[in-house]
């Protein structure tokens, strides 16, 4: 049966601090003397400008000025050659620094959070997925006068004990692709005709699913999931910004407000406003009474993966991030060789970052930073990457790399990531903190990949109680 209720407002938390700064300091030699150069470089501008007692915002040298690195950056290394040699060293000074240089010369600015945001528990109904679970429909009011609204679905399991550990996972095609559900409201977005039972970019009745569509291979198992203990959380990207480069009609439309001066569709940094959409989400999660907030892991697939994973790397509150399959801008390293190229990403997605970006295409090596030092941004919390053999586009070697090349950074937390090691054989999860696993199969996303990335957090938090 439905149980309506009324809107409730929540409050915007600032993302928590670490409650705890683990682990001994370890100091390693050496310093790359192109960054040194480059620091003296930065040293004599910063003496001509002059002085200033007000903090500005932080400048950065031209993509060209850079000196090449063809080893993936170590995480450790500041920008002007300094070790980061403690726990507090990393809070204070490189991960802020990090933080700063990939919303500078990749994702753009992450958006504010809202002001204010209201979530409305539209309906309830506890007879879902053949009475094993709470269907919850929820939606969330980012602000007024045309702010992105999201409808956010959340599944709980009807026999929990306590609050319940909850996967978040933004879809490509809508709620109702992941249910054949009537209750479930359709996307109202705009979406690729790729999805199911669009017309004309529109949702109809045929897009309600239970199983994996042509596109994009995605199976959401929520009979398995709520089984497991978990609960699962999602929403679509549409609803914040919709997924085509020439037209801006989302969160970038209504923070420009309606300027189209201040409104660049090529540049405007999707997968930085699809991450918004996670902490979003996470606001509210936070305030829901069957929710636990110390257990909600971001997931994403493919271009989802990509936003799921800054999400995790930006916000604290996420204490677990899987990333499938999410190649170059994502999980595989801009530097690398195999399958998709950094200009590959840019030239057929200028739309998901910014104009920055585009200056490495001819030489990512240029780059201050690779993907894993996103990742070290994510330490101590547990990290899964999961990928396919015949999906070499996704470059799974290169994942493995990154996710080595930011274990350093988990040690000097005092908690292990990845320790030195090959590859894991297909059907096999390495690691710790930092977690690795390939099956056989292309691009896609299988019960079996649930079962993987459930299996990876009963790891880290240990099973639900049920």
């Amino acid at each position: 049966m439905a149980k309506l209720f009324k809107a409730i407002s929540v409050s915007i938390v600032a993302p928590r601090s670490f409650a705890k700064r683990a682990g001994s300091p370890i100091i390693r030699p050496t310093m790359n003397a192109a960054w040194v150069m480059l620091f003296v470089a930065m040293l004599c501008v910063l003496l001509s400008s002059g002085c200033s007692t007000t903090p500005g915002p932080r400048s950065f040298p031209a993509p060209a000025a850079l000196p090449p690195c063809a080893a993936l950056p170590d995480p450790l290394v500041m920008l002007d050659g300094r070790r980061v040699s403690s726990p507090g060293q990393w809070y204070d000074q490189r991960r802020p620094e990090l933080m700063a240089l990939f919303q500078h010369y990749m994702y753009g600015t992450l958006p504010p959070k809202p002001a204010q945001m209201r979530a409305r528990v539209v309906a309830e109904f506890d007879d879902f997925a053949g009475g094993k679970a709470t269907l919850r429909l929820i939606t969330l009011e980012t602000g007024s006068n045309g702010a992105p609204q999201i409808n956010l679905m959340l599944v709980l399991p009807n026999h929990r004990p306590g609050r319940v550990p909850v996967f978040l996972g933004l879809n490509f095609c809508g709620n109702q692709s992941l249910t054949d559900d009537p209750r479930v409201p359709l996307a109202r977005g705009w979406l690729t005709s790729l999805c199911k039972g669009c017309s004309n970019n529109v949702v109809t009745e045929a897009a309600r699913s239970a199983g994996a569509a042509d596109w994009p291979g995605d199976e959401w198992p929520i009979a398995d999931i709520v089984e497991r203990g978990y609960g699962l959380a999602t929403f679509c990207s549409c609803d914040i910004d919709s997924d085509r480069p020439d037209v801006s009609d989302g969160l970038y439309q209504w923070l420009a407000g309606g300027d189209p001066a201040r409104n660049r569709p090529a540049d405007r940094g999707t997968i930085a406003a699809w991450a918004w959409g996670f902490q979003c989400c996470v606001d509210y999660l936070e305030t829901d009474p069957a929710v636990d907030p110390r257990h909600i892991a971001a997931l994403g697939h493919s271009r989802n993966g990509k936003a799921a994973l800054l999400a995790a790397a930006f916000d604290d509150r996420i204490a677990l991030v899987v990333v499938h399959q999410a190649g170059c801008g994502g999980s595989a390293p801009s530097r690398g060789k195999t399958g998709e190229q950094l200009h590959d990403v840019n030239r057929s997605f200028p739309h998901w970052f910014n104009a920055e970006f585009k200056q490495f295409n001819d030489c990512p090596q240029r780059l201050p930073f690779d993907q894993n030092c996103l990742v070290a941004l994510c330490a101590p919390r547990a990290v899964l990457f999961s990928n396919g053999q015949a999906d070499q586009w996704a470059n799974p070697a290169g994942q493995f790399d990154v996710l080595q090349a930011a274990a350093p950074v988990y040690r000097l937390l005092g908690v292990d990531g990845l320790a030195p090691q090959p590859m894991p054989a297909p059907g096999q999860l390495a690691g710790d903190h930092l977690g690795y696993y390939i099956r056989p199969g292309g691009h896609s996303m299988t019960p079996a990949d649930w079962t993987m990335f459930m299996d990876f957090a009963d790891r880290q938090w240990g099973k639900p109680a049920r």
